[in-house]
């Protein structure tokens, strides 16, 4: 059996003392995953990506899996990426699409590269002044802050003009700043799946009621979505946008804009969850995609 090394955190690990509200998405994935590998001759490891290098002795491949607390530790995280590949070890996604990924601002390189993108700005700290000059800036009164490093909406704000923050708040880091999309909450966010650039599956992904942020750990919603053909030609065309050959495995976000329009919000190559309830055939695609890959 060809080991393949499943990278995971502290806290989305079984059996590690208290796990995240979400480590629940690390299991369904690695039981997703785990028999269909097998049965194609690839034994799945889960393994802290801060674990002694010598654990990762006989390790093939490594997928980024769960390793969600990167994002407060970019340099360490990318430092131990390094290190896997100088030991030889096939690292997906690699360190120079993590390094691309890791902040927001690749979203710019999209939009120049023709992808349709939500308006935003970019700032290294923005304050309550930043914030409703955003608004004008805009034509809104309703926006969200971003960190530019940053993962599954921690840290994130949306500010309303009757709901502004303190006038001593600030970000405190590099951030970004964009509209609110009153679709998201109408309508939800669509996430587009890819493996090796080929379309794989859809999800429709739908916050709580009086929620904005789609994701499990704020009672967001998961369910089946079969994209049109022309919201399925907006997400290949963000895919072929990227500025590298399309990588093992790629989640492409999107939420459409007052124009009908798909954007798209993340383009995730390097942890996503990929969602295999909604994509059944999830495991095998993707083993045969690394077996080509060895």
């Amino acid at each position: 059996m060809t080991r393949i090394g499943f990278l995971a955190c502290a806290d989305t690990l079984p059996g590690a003392g208290e796990r995240r509200g979400d480590a629940f998405e690390h299991d369904i994935e690695v039981a997703a995953l785990r028999p269909a590998f097998a049965e194609l001759g690839l034994d799945l490891i889960e393994i802290d990506w801060r674990s002694p290098l010598a654990d990762f002795e006989g390790i093939a491949l490594v997928l980024l899996g769960t390793a969600w607390d990167y994002q407060d530790h970019p340099a360490e995280f990318l430092a131990r990426l390094d290190e896997l590949v100088a030991r030889g070890i096939a690292v997906h996604s690699p360190p120079d699409v993590v390094r691309w990924n890791i902040d927001k601002r690749y979203l710019q390189d999209l939009a120049s590269r023709g992808a349709v993108t939500v308006p935003t700005l970019w700032f290294d700290d923005v304050d309550r002044e930043g914030v409703l000059a955003a608004m004008e800036q805009f034509g809104t009164d309703r926006v969200v802050v971003k960190r530019q490093v940053g993962a599954g909406a921690l840290g994130q704000f949306s500010f309303k003009r009757d709901s502004l923050p303190d006038d001593g708040w600030n970000m405190g880091k590099p951030c970004m700043v964009q509209p609110f999309l009153a679709s998201v909450p109408e309508e939800g966010e669509y996430t587009f799946v890819f493996i090796d650039g080929a379309f794989s599956h859809g999800v429709l992904k739908r916050p709580a009621a009086g929620e904005y942020r789609i994701q499990s750990l704020y009672g967001g919603s998961e369910h089946d979505f079969a994209p049109s053909p022309t919201d399925l030609a907006t997400a290949q065309a963000v895919v072929a946008a990227l500025p590298f050959a399309a990588p093992l495995y790629c989640r492409i976000d999107m939420a459409r804009l007052p124009s009908g329009e798909l954007a798209v919000m993340e383009a995730e190559m390097i942890e996503p969850y990929l969602y295999p309830e909604q994509g059944p055939h999830l495991g095998e695609t993707l083993a045969k995609a690394i077996l080509a890959r060895l």
